[in-house]
């Protein structure tokens, strides 16, 4: 193979056009990784915010962004017995990691977990993230049990119509919010109850729930926090999510703020439910490498349903 590879580079902090396809070095995988020859590099709303430079701490520039990440194992790093050249694998590179947006990335073997067998790899790499986020928010931080009522915010984008799914899994009872038009395909996936946000203030629409998941922020937060029930649980996933733990405290209520980190075990049990025909991840569009700015553009929108992915 080349020593050299295409990759989108960011050197500045601003809007889409800061995302450069250059070419540099392949990288060497370290101790405990693999170099991975990448197949599908999933865009999240959080690489759009990273990129923006609204927290600056967290981007080392210059960079390569992007963290879920799918395709086959080109080589191991000295420690790494798990995995073999040409196998086929997903997972999540570390927040101050990323690299994903690239034809190789060096990733942690135990980020790692085979991927689905009845997924190809450039579907599978919209997985990893709203998965763990999903499973995150609504298993260990909400705990959400049988008979609980869960209001999911963005019910049909990347994370939400992962977390609607799971809910329903969970016994919940799911409600949504999402634009009419997507109504049907979060019914199909499980949701109860749905309420058009460009018509409803869903406060005026919703019984008190037990959970909320704000995918949104902003105003989200506090308005969220009107329909929770006496020791309800809001779980926030956006840069910002309008309330903290002080407001929800100050009303009887908990707030907390979802972080996914990589894990291989966890997503071994994401492959199994994906193999059971259990978790459906969607795959709105794809992009070649190339146009990293155009799916940033589209993911900014906040008019996708289901995920982006990249494709070297």
């Amino acid at each position: 193979m080349s020593a050299r590879m295409h990759a989108i580079v960011q050197s500045a902090f601003g809007g889409p056009e800061v995302l450069t396809h250059t070419e540099t070095d392949v990288p060497e995988p370290g101790p405990g990784e693999v170099l991975l020859r990448v197949a599908g590099a999933g865009v999240n709303p959080g690489d759009a915010v990273l990129r923006s430079g609204r927290v600056p701490e967290l981007v080392p520039l210059p960079w390569t962004p992007g963290n879920d990440v799918s395709g086959v194992v080109e080589r191991v790093g000295d420690g790494v017995t798990r995995f073999a050249p040409g196998d086929r694998v997903y997972g999540l590179l570390p927040v101050l990691r990323r690299g994903a947006y690239a034809e190789f990335t060096a990733v942690p073997a135990d980020a790692l977990a085979p991927a689905p067998k009845n997924l190809d790899l450039v579907h599978a790499g919209a997985v990893p993230l709203v998965a763990f986020t999903a499973w995150q928010a609504l298993a260990v931080l909400a705990r959400v049990r049988p008979g609980d009522r869960v209001l999911i915010h963005a019910a049909a984008g990347g994370v939400g119509h992962v977390a609607v799914q799971l809910a329903k899994e969970l016994g919940a009872h799911v409600i949504g919010t999402a634009r009419a038009s997507r109504h049907d395909l979060l019914r199909e996936l499980g949701a109860d109850e749905l309420i058009d946000y460009t018509t409803t203030d869903f406060r005026t629409a919703v019984a008190p729930v037990d959970a909320v998941l704000d995918l949104v922020g902003g105003s989200y937060g506090p308005r969220s926090l009107d329909v929770l029930r006496p020791g309800g649980i809001l779980v926030g996933a956006s840069i910002d999510p309008g309330t903290d733990e002080q407001q929800a405290a100050a009303r009887g209520l908990r707030y907390a703020w979802v972080a996914s980190e990589p894990s291989g075990e966890l997503l071994e049990q994401v492959t199994e439910r994906i193999e059971a025909g259990r978790l459906r991840v969607t795959l709105q569009q794809t992009y070649p490498l190339a146009e990293a700015a155009e799916a940033h553009r589209a993911i900014e929108s906040k008019r996708t349903t289901g995920k982006i992915v990249l494709v070297p």
